[in-house]
C-alpha cells in the first residue's frame, strides 16, 4: 500500500458507481426515445382491415404491440416496458381493460367495426410509453461489472509503476552511495599525500633555517661576500612558507570536504536502512506464511532490478504453494545439523530458507553465486 496514491484509491473507489448511474440513465433516456418511436411505427399497422372492419382498432393495436414485446429482448436484459394508447378524447385503447361489450354470439358488424375504428383514429391517438432499467438485472449487472474491471485494472497499473518507480529510486541511491564512497577513498588518499609533504616541506624549511643561520654567523666576518647568498636563501625560505600556508589552505579545504561527503555518507545510510524496513513491512503484509531473516532483507535490495523481479516472483510462489518450488539442495547447519534448502532463481540467485512451526517459511538470507560463500559461511553459524 506504500505505492498507492490516496487521491487514485479514492477515484478508482467512488468513479464506477458515479459512472454507472450515470451511464444506466443517459441509457434508460437513449432506449426509452427509441421504444417510443418503435412503438409509435407499428401500433396500427396496415390500416385496410381497419377501415374494411376485419378487425378492430384496439384488436389490431393490441396484437402489434404484444408481437413486438414477444419478439424483442428488453425482458431478457431485464429492462420494464410500459405503453399506454389513448384517444385525445380519453377513450383507452392499450392496454385493453374490458371485454367488447356486444355479446359474443353476436356476429361483428364490419360497417360498424370500421366506422367505430374511424372515429377512433379520427380523435387522435396518443401513444406515452416508459422504458426503464431495473437495478440488480443482467443488463445492469453487466454494466457496473464492466466500470469495476475497469477501475480495478487502472488501480493495478497505477501500482507497477509505483512499484518500478521505487525500485528505480533505490537504485539510483545506490550509485549515489558508491560514487560517494568511492569520492571519500579518492579524498582519504589526497589527505595523506598532503600530510606527507607537508611533513617534507616542514622539514626543509628547518633545514634552510638551520642554514641561514649558520650563513648568518659566518657573515659576521665577511658579510659582503655572503649577502647575495643570504638574500636567495630568504627568498627561498619565504617561497616554502607561500607553499606550506597553500598545502595547509588545501589540506583544510579536503578536511572540509570530508566531512561533508562523511555526512552526505551517513544520510545516504538512513535512507538505506528506511528502505529496508519499508521493505520489511511489505513483505509482512504481503506474505503471511513467511519470516525474514535481516540478512534476507539486505541480500534483495542488493539485486538488480530484474533479479528482484525473479526473487519475489520465487517468495510469492513460496508463500502460495511451497511445493511447487523446485529445491536445489539441502545444506545443514554445522551446530545443530538443522535442514536448510536452497533455491535458484534468474540463473545466479540464490534463497536459503529452512521450515518453521504451523506452516511458516523463515528466508534465512538472499544473494548470488558471487555471495554463496558468505552465505553458506553464515548458514553453518545458525
Amino acid at each position: 500500500m506504500n505505492h498507492l496514491s490516496f487521491k487514485i484509491l479514492i477515484l478508482c473507489v467512488l468513479l464506477p458507481p458515479i459512472l454507472y448511474i450515470g451511464s444506466l440513465l443517459s441509457l434508460e433516456r437513449y432506449l426509452n426515445d427509441r421504444f417510443s418511436t418503435r412503438i409509435e411505427s407499428i401500433y396500427i399497422g396496415d390500416t385496410r382491415p381497419l377501415f374494411t372492419g376485419s378487425i378492430r382498432l384496439e384488436d389490431a393495436v393490441n396484437r402489434n404491440i404484444r408481437q413486438y414485446l414477444a419478439g424483442s429482448r428488453w425482458r431478457f436484459w431485464g429492462i420494464k416496458t410500459n405503453v399506454t394508447i389513448a384517444t385525445r378524447e380519453g377513450t383507452l385503447i392499450y392496454p385493453p381493460v374490458q371485454a367488447d361489450p356486444r355479446g359474443s354470439f353476436e356476429p361483428p358488424d364490419p360497417g360498424e367495426i370500421a366506422s367505430e375504428n374511424y372515429a377512433l383514429m379520427n380523435e387522435g391517438l396518443v401513444v406515452k410509453s416508459d422504458l426503464l432499467i431495473q437495478h440488480n438485472t443482467l443488463f445492469a449487472n453487466l454494466l457496473l461489472a464492466f466500470y469495476l474491471l475497469v477501475s480495478v485494472v487502472i488501480l493495478y497499473l497505477y501500482y507497477r509503476k509505483s512499484v518500478r518507480k521505487a525500485y528505480r529510486e533505490a537504485r539510483e541511491k545506490e550509485t549515489a552511495i558508491a560514487q560517494l564512497r568511492h569520492q571519500d577513498e579518492t579524498l582519504t588518499r589526497r589527505l595523506d599525500d598532503l600530510n606527507l609533504e607537508k611533513s617534507r616541506l616542514a622539514t626543509d624549511i628547518q633545514s634552510l633555517s638551520e642554514k641561514l643561520e649558520s650563513e648568518r654567523r659566518r657573515a659576521g666576518t665577511n658579510e659582503d661576500d655572503y649577502i647575495e647568498e643570504i638574500v636567495s636563501l630568504e627568498k627561498r625560505l619565504e617561497d616554502h612558507r607561500t607553499r606550506q600556508e597553500a598545502r595547509k589552505a588545501e589540506i583544510e579545504t579536503l578536511k572540509a570536504e570530508l566531512r561533508r561527503h562523511e555526512k552526505t555518507r551517513q544520510k545516504k545510510g538512513r535512507q538505506q536502512i528506511k528502505a529496508a524496513n519499508i521493505i520489511s513491512k511489505r513483505f509482512g503484509a504481503l506474505y503471511k506464511k513467511l519470516r525474514f531473516y535481516d540478512r534476507a532483507i539486505d541480500g534483495f535490495m542488493q539485486l538488480t532490478d530484474d533479479m528482484k523481479i525473479k526473487c519475489e516472483e520465487t517468495i510469492h510462489q513460496l508463500d502460495k504453494d511451497p511445493a511447487k518450488v523446485p529445491i536445489k539442495r539441502k545444506v545443514f547447519g554445522k551446530k545443530n545439523r538443522e535442514t536448510v534448502f536452497e533455491i535458484l532463481f534468474a540463473y545466479n540467485g540464490r534463497l536459503y530458507y529452512r521450515p518453521l512451526k504451523a506452516h511458516t517459511l523463515e528466508i534465512l538470507t538472499i544473494g548470488t553465486k558471487n555471495t554463496q560463500g558468505r552465505d553458506l559461511t553464515f548458514l553453518e553459524s545458525l
